[in-house]
């Protein structure tokens, strides 16, 4: 499909096939960590750029998007086997063999004229006939407004035993003042504790109003076809908008471009009419396959003159653009391989150390097209540290071993030297070590982690990813961090009969403070998963709640921040 649009380069294609790819799939959460370190450094992301010129294309074609993007899933993804289980699963019995009854809406989308005051919706039972069944069906709020396009339904249907199917009515207001095609949707759910009823894919359905208080404006859907010789006929569609009174039509003719009209085409000019309440018809033109080697042609189409007190819109020509079937595919595979090179691309180990530093020393991995201005300031600020790490054997060599030792040892002369530079600036501004350590100190080692946990809460489906991140950093900062220097240093001091002994200062009343505050962020999540205020969801919902929650947690680290080092420069006595 995607290689049907016209205005979409192969390059582009591929690269938005390959984010597309990237955003659905689950990463780890070393996946987020090094996309967060590169985004930091303005290294290559994980995640390909699309540009701004083509995300204006790309919303136009979004729904081409999600098809393309399975489809290139299992072609690039799954073996043949996975592949035939994975369509198997697809049309696999909801009834579970008949186990179980199974409801779902007769269609997916239905349009209602607004004078027409109700909309009939069918709900149909499958599977298991010899239960009654109940279903809740209510309605859900689109562009459309309940009380004032429609009135909203909330109510419980009922199928008596062997009873196939059910009819329930909506009602429209009819305001009689021209307003956008408006659209809602019903939904079916499941009542608590009623395990032999499932509900199959065709749950949600979505009802468009469509405003017939105006004849409607006429345009093509469109502004370029793409069609293959071999097809025989292209359905150019025209599409109705802002009402849909009455009966209407509009002339079109074609015009030869470098495909002509006898040979290439069945050209000429028409009309096509709409009758009350259509809102899309096509335009049939049959195309000649001369079955001899020549190139790409095209012709026009233009609509005309308008009948029926209907207007034109924006779009009133098309281009239609003849492709020889080699062509096409010879395509689709050019789509399918720039969508490998984007893939491979975007993988997290390299090859070699040459790949390694070719990264390394480039902005944006050397990916120019896609970089940005914070990405070049962020590349030549952490050059000198990317090119010390590009250093590190690549995860390539010996299974990875050399690359996990060295980076260990590397992070550990890190480790040492933040620490010292940490102490050497508060001894400058007259800054305690303990005050330096849970701000300064902190705060570097903290922002992979905050914007790892960003992106994973943008990416993931769910909110796992983001705050397993922060405890997984947490509990190795705590269990490792702390619990193997403490034993490296304790066997050093014994071989020299000497106990090891460290005083806790002020580490008693920061540990209390901290464990107040974890407690109560954690108390937090818990309301958030379970009040209907906060969308029951961990991260996310309603603006003012959203912001609510993120406040309160800055307020909670400032407040340890500002408690801790009052006590540490004795403003105020704690004894613990």
């Amino acid at each position: 499909d995607l290689a049907r649009t016209r205005d979409i380069t192969d390059s582009d294609a591929g690269r938005l096939a390959a984010a597309t790819l990237a955003e659905r799939q689950s990463h780890g959460r070393g996946w987020y960590r090094i996309n967060a370190n590169r985004t930091l450094t303005g290294g290559q992301k994980l995640t390909p750029v699309v540009m701004e010129a083509f995300k204006e294309a790309g919303s136009r074609h979004r729904k081409i998007r999600d098809d393309l993007s399975a489809k290139l899933h299992e072609e690039l993804k799954l073996p043949k086997e996975e592949r035939e289980a994975s369509r198997v699963r697809r049309a696999k019995d909801h009834s579970e063999g008949g186990k179980k009854a199974v409801v779902e809406f007769t269609a997916s989308g239905v349009a209602v004229l607004e004078s027409e005051k109700k909309v009939r919706v069918g709900i149909r039972r499958t599977g298991k006939m010899d239960i009654p069944v109940q279903v809740r069906v209510e309605t859900v709020p689109g562009t459309a407004t309940p009380g004032s396009d429609y009135k909203p339904l909330n109510e419980i249907i009922q199928f008596q035993e062997n009873e196939m199917l059910r009819t329930v009515y909506v009602e429209i207001i009819d305001d009689f003042e021209w307003e956008p095609d408006e659209f809602f949707f019903v939904q079916l759910s499941l009542l608590p504790d009623n395990t032999e009823v499932t509900l199959a894919k065709n749950y949600i359905m979505q009802v468009t109003i469509i405003n017939d208080d105006e004849p409607g404006v006429l345009e093509f859907t469109k502004p370029s076809v793409l069609v293959t010789e071999s097809s025989r006929k292209v359905k150019i569609p025209v599409k109705r908008s802002n009402g849909a009174d009455g009966h209407v039509s509009v002339k079109w003719k074609t015009k030869d471009m470098t495909a002509h009209a006898g040979v290439d085409y069945f050209g000429g000019e028409g009309e096509l009419t709409f009758e009350n309440g259509e809102i899309l018809k096509n335009i049939e033109v049959f195309i000649y396959d001369t079955k001899t080697a020549e190139k790409d042609e095209c012709f026009q189409l233009s609509l005309l003159e308008t009948g029926g007190g209907a207007t034109l819109g924006k779009i009133t020509k098309t281009i239609v653009t003849i492709v020889k079937d080699e062509e096409f595919n010879s395509l689709v595979g050019r789509i399918v391989n720039m969508t490998k090179l984007n893939l491979d691309a975007l993988q997290l180990d390299t090859i070699s150390w040459g790949k390694q530093f070719e990264n390394a020393l480039n902005v944006n991995g050397g990916d120019l097209e896609t970089a940005t201005a914070g990405d070049y300031i962020l590349h030549f600020a952490s050059f000198a540290w990317k090119a010390l790490f590009a250093c590190v054997p690549p995860p390539s060599l010996w299974g990875g071993w050399p690359t996990f030792f060295v980076s260990l040892a590397v992070i550990g002369l890190m480790t040492a030297i933040i620490g010292d530079l940490a102490g050497i600036f508060g001894c400058l501004i007259n800054l305690d070590t303990s005050i330096t350590a849970i701000t300064l100190v902190a705060l570097g080692t903290s922002m992979p982690d905050t914007f790892a946990s960003r992106t994973a809460a943008l990416m993931e489906k769910y909110a796992d990813a983001s705050v397993g991140n922060v405890n997984g950093s947490n509990s190795v900062n705590v269990f490792l961090g702390l619990g193997l220097p403490w034993l490296i240093a304790a066997i050093y001091w014994h071989t020299k009969g000497q106990i090891f002994v460290v005083d806790a200062g002020s580490l008693g009343f920061s540990v209390i403070i901290y464990t107040t505050f974890a407690i109560i962020a954690i108390l937090l999540l818990v309301m958030r998963r379970s009040l209907k205020i906060f969308g029951k969801a961990e991260l996310g919902g309603a603006t003012v709640p959203k912001m609510v929650t993120g406040v309160l947690f800055i307020f909670l680290w400032v407040l340890y921040v500002l408690l801790s080092s009052l006590q540490t420069k004795q403003i105020i006595e704690v004894s613990i």
